[in-house]
This record gives structure tokens, C-alpha cells and sequence, in this order.
């Protein structure tokens, strides 16, 4: 293997010559073989971080700290990894010890050698464009680091969101569907009183569409950054108009109005929005796992159970016990979700294990928080496809289950009160009849008084009963 020979702190190294990355990198390599998953593997990420070296090759040549000749170069080869090239080369692994420092210079590095190329001279040749003096000019780690997150938590929230809007049509589509569907509603997993299944879906919808919203507000966040903050907040090594200027650069390539942070010092050691964003996110996987909950219990059987909606057979589910067919996909969206809120907790933990001026462990707190939208994001995607969109109902069951039930006698308490209905209920529990059986037997109501009482479509809204 061809080498080319780079130098650091700790002396010379022989880097792969056909590399873009450095010596900062190599090191990198050999000290964090951690999770196996390289930043590169997180397109969001290097998106963001290209757009973060562009924004300040292009503030400092507005400034006249940088040659503009090598600024257009810089901007030339972030121009490139925006479109997908040269992500192979971003090869440190996503959990790293130093803030972030490793990801940073791995960026710088491979910026700076395409550049390089660009302007005609080899790999390495530092001494016509540096990594560090002009690709991370007014920068550190410190501010280019949790900006790049932020930017790849925005992104990422927004996809997932478009998928749970997908997810909430097709619940909604399954409430019309089912919305002249009598069933029985249950509290503490005992008969309550009627609802139609319809119902039933449309809460489902509801409930991601609040959750939308949440994450829409919490993402929010992620567009206050702490550019021009370099080491600890201060501003140090950085022109006084930089970071305004920097702003409005990466506003203009991201497509957001971000803001910069109104105390750079705060804005540097808190993660405070990462641990609110991530609470979200816990809060859609806990309503997705409630939800899928719901979806099996109700499927459940399919003959000696709930058996009151059939969902999508996606694949042979014993191999033991033949014909036996599994709800797969909501098991796997709660599995998702437990991780999520695992995730939830490592990010909490460390957000609060940050010491003084900088929080050293935001790396797992990003490996996280992609893992946790990504994931989720799957997780709707498959719910959607695999199981929402074919879910059936078992009319007969459910019609069965509602004239059976003693949950109707709910409905004739402001008629026949309290006590009388309690006895109602009672003696249809002990001898197996149903409600209507007993209250037409002691003559409590007339058969059409019943039939008014007891309509389908009166027993799922508000009504006051009146004889």
C-alpha cells in the first residue's frame, strides 16, 4: 500500500495515500473501534458538517481573513459532499472520546485534501491549505461539533415526522372504515360501556397527531447554535463579525432561519435540548408500544381470544405448531421503542455527567438521538405498510360481544337508576342473560322504550334519556 507520511503532536504517521482523511483521523481509527458504525454511516451528519465548513470558508472570505482563492475551494469540495460524495471517507466511529474533536478534524482533513486536489496539488501538500488554519478558521471542535448534531437532529425529526403523518392517515383511513362498527370499550381490561371501532382508530390517529406537534416544537430548538463560540463560549481566535455572518450563511444553505445562541458560554456546555428533544422522542415510542399493545391484544386469539380485528399474516409464526401466524410488526415497533427509551436514559445521563465549560460525551448522546429517530421512523414506516393498512374487523364478534355485554346497562341509569341497574347487572352476570332479558322480565322498561334507549348510534355520544 502506498503511503504518503503526515505529522501531529505525537509525531509522524504513514496515512493510506489514496486517503482523504489525516493523521488526526488514523489516530482516531485506532483508538475508538467501538460501536463499528462510522460517522460517515450518518448521511445527516456530514451533510451538516459540510454545510457548517462552507458557511465559514465563505463568512471568512466575506471578512477578509481568508484567501478567496482558497475559500472557493474549500466551498467547491463542501459543495461536493452535500451531494453524497466522499461520505466513505468520513471513517471515525460515531462514539469517540475528546467532543467530538476526532469527527471534526476527520471533516477538516477530508475537506481540506479535496480542496487540495482542486487547486491542483496532492494529498498532504498542508503547506498551500491547512486543515486546521484554514478549513477550521474562527472554529473549534466545541461549536462546529453540536451545531453539526443540531442540524442532524432537525433533519432527522423532520423525517420521522412525515412518516408518522403518513402512519396517522392510515389509522384515520381504518376510523372511516370501521366508524359504523359497534364494539364494546374497556377500561382495566373489563367490559365498560359501547363505542364503535371507528372510535377506537380515530384515538390512535389523534394521539401520533399530537405527538407530530410535540416533536415540531421541540425540533425548534435545534436551530439555536453556538457558532463563533469556538473553545468554551468566549469567542476566542474568532473575528468579532464572524459569528453573525456565519449564521446567515448556514441559514442560507440549510434552508432554516437559525439563530445564535444570546449567551455563547451557556450555549457550549448545555445539552439541555437534546434531553428535551430525546423526551419526545420517548414520548412518541410510548404511544407507539401503547398502540401496538392495543393492536395485539385485540387480535389476540385468533379463536380463544379477543379476536375483534385480524391483522395482515406476514409470515409463518411456530415452527412448532403449524398454521400459527404471530403479530410481528407491532412486536417489533414495541422493541423499538423500549430502545428508544433506553436511548432516552444514556442521553439523559449524559447530558448531566458534563463538567464545567463543555460536555465531553455529546458523541452518545448523537448516536442516540439518530438511533432513536431513524428507528422510529422504521419503526412507522413498517406499521404503516405492514400492518395498519390491512387490518380487518370481525363484525359478527364484535356484535356478539356488545349484545352480550352487561357494559350496556350503563346506559339506563338515568332511567332506571343506579341501584336498579346495579341489580340488572347482577342477575344477567349470574344467570347468563342479557340486559335487555332481565329488565324486559321485571318490567322495568318497555320493549320500544328499550330499543330507544339501546340504538347503536345513541350509545356512542352524549344523550340525555328521558321517558
Amino acid at each position: 500500500m502506498t503511503t504518503r507520511i503526515e505529522h501531529d503532536l505525537l509525531g509522524n504517521r504513514d496515512v493510506p495515500a489514496t486517503a482523504y482523511w489525516g493523521v488526526h483521523t488514523l489516530r482516531a481509527i485506532e483508538n475508538f473501534p467501538i460501536t463499528g458504525q462510522t460517522i460517515g454511516s450518518y448521511g445527516d451528519l456530514i451533510r451538516a458538517l459540510a454545510c457548517i465548513k462552507q458557511a465559514a470558508a465563505q463568512a471568512n472570505r466575506d471578512l477578509g481573513i481568508l484567501d478567496p482563492k482558497l475559500a472557493q475551494a474549500i466551498v467547491d469540495a463542501c459543495e461536493e459532499i452535500r451531494a453524497g460524495k466522499l461520505h466513505e471517507e468520513f471513517v471515525v466511529d460515531v462514539i469517540q472520546g475528546g467532543a467530538g474533536t476526532s469527527t471534526n478534524m476527520n471533516a477538516n482533513e477530508v475537506i481540506a485534501n479535496r480542496a487540495l486536489e482542486l487547486l491542483g496539488h496532492a494529498k498532504g501538500e498542508y503547506q498551500y491549505l491547512h486543515p486546521n488554519e484554514h478549513v477550521n478558521l474562527c472554529q473549534s471542535t466545541n461549536d462546529v461539533y453540536p451545531t453539526a448534531l443540531r442540524l442532524a437532529a432537525f433533519w432527522g425529526v423532520l423525517k420521522l415526522v412525515s412518516r408518522m403523518e403518513t402512519l396517522r392517515k392510515a389509522f384515520e383511513d381504518k376510523a372511516g372504515e370501521f366508524k359504523d362498527i359497534l364494539k364494546m370499550g374497556r377500561t382495566q381490561l373489563q367490559d365498560a360501556v359501547p363505542m364503535t371501532l371507528g372510535q377506537e382508530f380515530q384515538t390512535y390517529a389523534v394521539m401520533l397527531g399530537e405527538d407530530e406537534q410535540r416533536l415540531k416544537e421541540a425540533s425548534a430548538l435545534m436551530l439555536e447554535i453556538n457558532l463563533g463560540a469556538t473553545a468554551i463560549g468566549t469567542g476566542i481566535t474568532a473575528h468579532p463579525d464572524y459569528a453573525k455572518l456565519v449564521c446567515l450563511h448556514l441559514s442560507e444553505l440549510v434552508g432554516s432561519q437559525l439563530i445564535t445562541a444570546p449567551n455563547l458560554i451557556e450555549a457550549t456546555q448545555d445539552c439541555g435540548a437534546f434531553v428535551q428533544l430525546s423526551g419526545v422522542l420517548k414520548r412518541v415510542a410510548v404511544k407507539l408500544s401503547k398502540t401496538c399493545n392495543d393492536l395485539r391484544l385485540l387480535s389476540s386469539g385468533p379463536r380463544a381470544g379477543f379476536g375483534e380485528i385480524n391483522l395482515p399474516a406476514r409470515q409463518a409464526g411456530s415452527s412448532i405448531m403449524p398454521g400459527k401466524v404471530n403479530p410481528v410488526i407491532p412486536e417489533v415497533v414495541s422493541q423499538v421503542a423500549y430502545e428508544v427509551i433506553g436511548n432516552d436514559m444514556t442521553i439523559t445521563m449524559a447530558a448531566e455527567a458534563g463538567q464545567l465549560q463543555l460536555n465531553a460525551f455529546e458523541p452518545v448522546i448523537a448516536y442516540s438521538l439518530f438511533r432513536s429517530a431513524g428507528h422510529l421512523a422504521n419503526a412507522c414506516d413498517t406499521l404503516t405498510e405492514h400492518c395498519v393498512k390491512g387490518i380487518t374487523a370481525n363484525r359478527e364478534r364484535l356484535r356478539q360481544s356488545v349484545e352480550n355485554s352487561i357494559g350496556l346497562v350503563t346506559a339506563l341509569n338515568p332511567v332506571i337508576g343506579y341501584e336498579a341497574a346495579t341489580r340488572v347487572a347482577a342477575e344477567a352476570h349470574a344467570n347468563g342473560s342479557s340486559v335487555a332479558e332481565v329488565v324486559l322480565a321485571h318490567g322495568l322498561l318497555t320493549r320500544e322504550q328499550l330499543d330507544d334507549i339501546l340504538q347503536p348510534d345513541m350509545l356512542t355520544r352524549p344523550r340525555w334519556v328521558t321517558l
